[in-house]
C-alpha cells in the first residue's frame, strides 16, 4: 500500500512521533517474544486490555495499543502509520498528532469495554484513526493497493469502515479486534467533525485577513488612492497592519504546532478578529 503526490509537498521522511511510535512499538514487539514463547499468556495478562481487569489493571488502556500478536499483526498497523502518519504529523503539529492517535486508541479500549469480555492488544484503533485523519484531510488522495491499484482515500477508509463495522456485529468469534478497529473509527470522526469547524473557521479568517491586508495596500487606481488617503486621514493602518501581523502569526502558528499550542492572548486575539470580520 502506498500513496503519491496528489498537490501535497511532503514526501515519505519520518516525523518525530511518526518515528518514536515505530520504534516503541518493535522495541516492545521483540522484547515481549521471548516472554511469549515461555509463557504466551503473561504478555496478555499484563500488557492487554482487559475490561474485567479495568480497576486492577488500569494501565492496559494505554501498553495494549503497543503489544501485537505476532509480525503480520505489527506489521500492516507499522507499515499503515509509516505511509499516513507523517503528512498529518507534519501539518498537525507533533504535539497535536500524538493527542490524536491517543484518543483513537483509548476510543479503541473504551467500545471494547463495553461490548467485549476478552483482552485486546494492538495499535489497529490508533492507526485507523490515523488513516482516517488522512481521508478527512486528502480524500481524493490515490491510495495505491500493493503498488498497482488506486483507490481514492476516502473510499478506501470508507470500505474498511464498513468491514469493521460488520465484522464487528457479525464475527465475534474471529479473535480480531473490531470493536477496538471501530473505537478507534468513532473517536476519531467525532474528534475531527469538533475540531473540523474550528479548522473551518481558521482557514476562512486567514482568507479574511489575507483579503483585507491587500485592500489596505495603496494602489495605483483611483480606488486604491481614495482608500488610501481615508486611511491616512483616520490613521488606522498602521494599526491595521500591526493586527493582521500578529494574526499571521498565530495562524502561522497554528499550522506549524495545532491549536493546542496557543496560548490564552493567541486565541483572544483570533476571538476579536473574528468578530470583528463578522460585524464587518
Amino acid at each position: 500500500m502506498a500513496y503519491r503526490g496528489y498537490g501535497m509537498t511532503f514526501g515519505y521522511g519520518l516525523t518525530p512521533w511518526v518515528k518514536r511510535l515505530l520504534i516503541i512499538n518493535s522495541a516492545v514487539f521483540l522484547l515481549t517474544l521471548p516472554l511469549a514463547q515461555i509463557n504466551p499468556r503473561f504478555v496478555v495478562d499484563w500488557l492487554a486490555f482487559t475490561p474485567a481487569l479495568i480497576l486492577t489493571r488500569p494501565w492496559g488502556l494505554v501498553t495494549y495499543m503497543f503489544v501485537h500478536g505476532g509480525f503480520w499483526h505489527i506489521f500492516f498497523n507499522m507499515l499503515a502509520l509509516f505511509f499516513f502518519g507523517p503528512p498529518l504529523e507534519e501539518r498537525w503539529g507533533s504535539r497535536e498528532f500524538l493527542k490524536y492517535y491517543v484518543i483513537c486508541g483509548l476510543g479503541g479500549a473504551a467500545l471494547s469495554f463495553i461490548f467485549v469480555s476478552y483482552p485486546i492488544i494492538g495499535a489497529s484503533a490508533a492507526v485507523y484513526g490515523v488513516m482516517l485523519a488522512f481521508a478527512f484531510n486528502w480524500p481524493d488522495a490515490p491510495i495505491y493497493i500493493w503498488g498497482i491499484f488506486p483507490v481514492k482515500a476516502k473510499w478506501l477508509v470508507a470500505f474498511l469502515f464498513a468491514v469493521t463495522f460488520i465484522s464487528s456485529f457479525q464475527d465475534r468469534g474471529s479473535g480480531v479486534a473490531n470493536f477496538a478497529h471501530l473505537g478507534g473509527f468513532l473517536a476519531g470522526w467525532l474528534y475531527l467533525k469538533a475540531d473540523w469547524g474550528v479548522s473551518q473557521k481558521l482557514a476562512a479568517l486567514q482568507r479574511g485577513v489575507r483579503t483585507r491586508r491587500f485592500a489596505i495596500v495603496p494602489r495605483g487606481d483611483e480606488e486604491g488612492e481614495s482608500l488610501a488617503r481615508r486611511s491616512a486621514e483616520s490613521g488606522s493602518d498602521a494599526q491595521e497592519e500591526a493586527l493582521l501581523d500578529a494574526v499571521d502569526r498565530v495562524l502561522d502558528k497554528i499550522s506549524a504546532s495545532g491549536l493546542a499550542s496557543l496560548t490564552p492572548e493567541e486565541r483572544q486575539l483570533l476571538d476579536e478578529v473574528s468578530k470583528r470580520r463578522r460585524s464587518n
